[in-house]
């Protein structure tokens, strides 16, 4: 070995990121079900809470509203964390989290392509979809609904990724 590729292999030992933890809590709100709605997100990575956000989804049930909230969880982790980072995604939604398990069947038509494109996002990262009871989800909760109230829009490149999978917010 020549004493370039020694040093580059040194430098690289030393340079090798530690996987961060991440804590995804996500919770989908929907007013008069279906109804106004929104997704709230509230990322921590390494105990520290790096994003709060509430999304106004338009008209949809509760349960597409979890779904959105999962979906843009999922978009946020693909921009955001490492392939080698340790997520864990928590909802208040048993629903959604055994449906995601394969416990449960997705009966509804409109869930289908949410449900397919969470799959198909999920596949980049070793990520845990876990059920949390819904004292230990206020804060999702708290941006879901203010994500009602705001009417904030999902990011652009969000939507985008919809639309390429045939998905219309």
């Amino acid at each position: 070995m020549n004493r370039q590729s020694d040093d580059q292999a040194q430098q690289s030992i030393f340079t090798k990121k530690e996987p961060h933890s991440w804590v995804i809590h996500i919770d989908g709100a929907s007013r008069n079900n279906p109804g106004k709605s929104g997704a709230g997100i509230v990322m921590k990575k390494d105990g520290e809470v790096v994003s709060r956000e509430g999304f106004y989804l338009g008209i949809k049930t509760n349960n597409q509203a979890e779904y959105y909230a999962l979906l843009l969880s999922l978009f946020f982790v693909h921009r955001y964390a490492q392939p080698n980072d340790l997520i864990r995604i928590a909802s208040d939604s048993e629903l959604l989290v055994k449906q995601m398990a394969g416990t449960y069947k997705i009966k509804n038509e409109g869930l289908k392509p949410l449900f397919a494109l969470a799959q198909s996002l999920l596949s980049a990262y070793t990520i845990k979809i876990m059920h949390v009871m819904r004292e230990d989800n206020v804060e999702a909760d708290a941006m879901a609904n203010k994500g009602i109230d705001s009417k904030k829009a999902v990011p652009r490149t969000f939507m985008a990724t919809l639309q390429k999978h045939g998905i219309s917010l």
